[in-house]
């Protein structure tokens, strides 16, 4: 792959966090019954800054879990002697039964994945709504989902990958753009 371009830098992406932080608190008329549920791998740390943030603007501390998609995933498939998939699921302390889940990740593309963890969020509750925050809505949905908050939207064509690196996973914050 062949990087193009760098979109997003460490300030970009603290004021996107920081804007779609207040979207959230005045779509939802402030914290009470918000759960923000951070899809793995770097949605995580996404769902973490978000309550952060959240926390230094409300001063409450919001509820925060988070969903590992694997098992839900429906590209999954047991072939050439492969091991099954590790079951992992997710882990929310509170119950999110009538909470507002807020899920968080970093890329949304097809929906494949929120589809995924929105399995995996039913089949643990049932909340009163869910919602979806990401850092980029990039295009080229194949299923019926659009992002209640996005950080930026980036349109790419399908040659193209959107690449986000945090500083929690991979030592940096930047998004990035290659070519395949």
């Amino acid at each position: 792959m062949e990087k193009k371009a760098s979109l997003l830098d460490e300030a970009a992406i603290r004021r996107a966090l920081t804007r779609i932080a207040h979207e959230i608190l005045e779509k939802n008329k402030g914290t009470d019954g918000l759960t923000l549920i951070g899809i793995k791998t770097r949605g995580v740390p996404l769902a973490q800054r978000l309550a952060k943030k959240i926390s230094e603007i409300e001063g409450v501390d919001v509820p925060i879990g988070e969903v590992d998609i694997t098992l839900y995933r429906d590209d999954l498939t047991k072939e050439n002697d492969q091991e099954e998939p590790e079951i992992k699921g997710m882990n929310v302390k509170q119950d999110i039964t009538n909470q507002k889940v807020i899920l968080v990740d970093d890329v949304l593309y097809t929906g494949r994945t929120v589809r995924a963890a929105m399995d995996a969020v039913m089949d643990h509750g049932r909340p009163a709504q869910v919602q979806l925050a990401v850092l980029v809505d990039r295009g080229h949905r194949e299923l019926p989902l659009r992002a209640d908050y996005v950080g930026k939207n980036i349109p790419t064509s399908l040659d193209e990958i959107i690449g986000v690196n945090l500083s929690e996973t991979d030592e940096t914050d930047e998004v990035s753009i290659y070519s395949k």
